[in-house]
């Protein structure tokens, strides 16, 4: 089969397209015929090595797996050993960012993970629903109306979908983001907007009641000043050291009112499933900028590490 494969960490020119074995499905496994996946941020985390974290799930010193691409649409082809609830021809869903493949014609995943892709979804919009959908949804939970909140990062796949929900939560929202996507943020909702190349949020003299943060470049004192009294900062990534220290810093700013602290989003089937129902509602729609073949990943990767994406790209293999 045709897939994009990585054997050493670095950029986009690690990245091959290659003939490889058809992958045989392992316990708890269905194989599928992949339809669509998604390009996450995440993807590029596990290409370069950076963060410290993506070597720990990974591979400390070269990549465990060699394929790429974990926001999977595809049709059942194979069950594994022991798979029960569903069967060969079920269109399914789902993130797979522990085990990834997507970016070749078959892969193996976790049926625990799955779930069966609604109808009313196509295979792109589905593709781009698991994971960033979900941080979307998660960062944006118990959002109460009036909140004023900023989004670091709001021109991805996730935060455009964040600012859709913080929106419709009743928030007033700032999305940052680099001047490319400053007026269609802007066209997309956003209240005020922040050219981060420019201005540093922190330094404004603003307070916001809750601030998504993508990637994490600031130390907890910067963050503070940034929150309102009872407000709250969470980051999606970012460097491990810096995360270390606003881990750290929580306990002492918790005593002054305000929480510092990471994402933990829950993953697995529960939360692909309310997504996608949200989908179907129209309660959350992705920004697809482009659907690109296999031979693109190599590109859309190094645009998404770049940051130059506005919402999803999705590849078709």
């Amino acid at each position: 089969m045709k897939a994009i494969v990585h054997h050493r960490y670095g950029g986009p020119d690690e990245l091959a397209l290659a003939d490889i074995p058809v992958p045989e499905p392992g316990k708890g496994e269905v194989r599928v015929r992949v339809l669509a996946c998604a390009v996450n941020l995440s993807d590029w985390e596990y290409l370069t090595g950076s963060p410290f974290y993506a070597r720990m799930v990974g591979g400390l010193r070269r990549p465990k797996r060699s394929v790429l691409g974990s926001d999977i649409v595809g049709v059942i082809d194979r069950l594994g050993p022991g798979v029960t609830g569903f069967e060969p021809g079920q269109r399914i869903m789902g993130d797979f960012v522990m085990t990834r493949g997507g970016f070749a014609e078959y892969a193996c995943v976790s049926a625990d993970h799955m779930i069966e892709a609604p109808d009313d979804l196509s295979d792109e919009v589905a593709a781009c629903l698991p994971q960033a959908g979900g941080i979307a949804v998660w960062g944006t939970r118990d959002l109460a109306a009036g909140a004023n909140v900023l989004i670091n990062g709001a021109g991805g796949g996730s935060g455009t979908m964040a600012l859709q929900l913080a929106k419709a939560a009743g928030a007033w929202v700032t999305a940052v983001d680099n001047k490319g996507k400053i007026g269609w943020l802007s066209s997309l909702g956003a209240d005020a907007v922040i050219d981060f190349r420019e201005t540093d949020f922190t330094e404004t003299g603003e307070r916001w009641d809750r601030v998504l943060d993508m990637v994490a470049t600031r130390g907890p004192a910067r963050i503070a000043r940034a929150l309102a009294p009872g407000g709250s900062y969470r980051a999606v990534g970012g460097e491990v050291g810096v995360l270390l220290s606003l881990l750290s810093a929580n306990p002492l700013y918790r005593l002054r009112d305000k929480s510092l602290g990471m994402l933990l989003v829950p993953s697995g089937r529960d939360l692909t499933a309310r997504v996608a129902r949200m989908a179907v509602e129209g309660r959350i729609v992705p920004h697809l900028e482009d659907v690109l073949p296999l031979s693109a990943v190599p590109d859309a990767l190094r645009r998404t590490g770049a940051g130059e994406v506005r919402g999803k790209l999705v590849i078709l293999p």
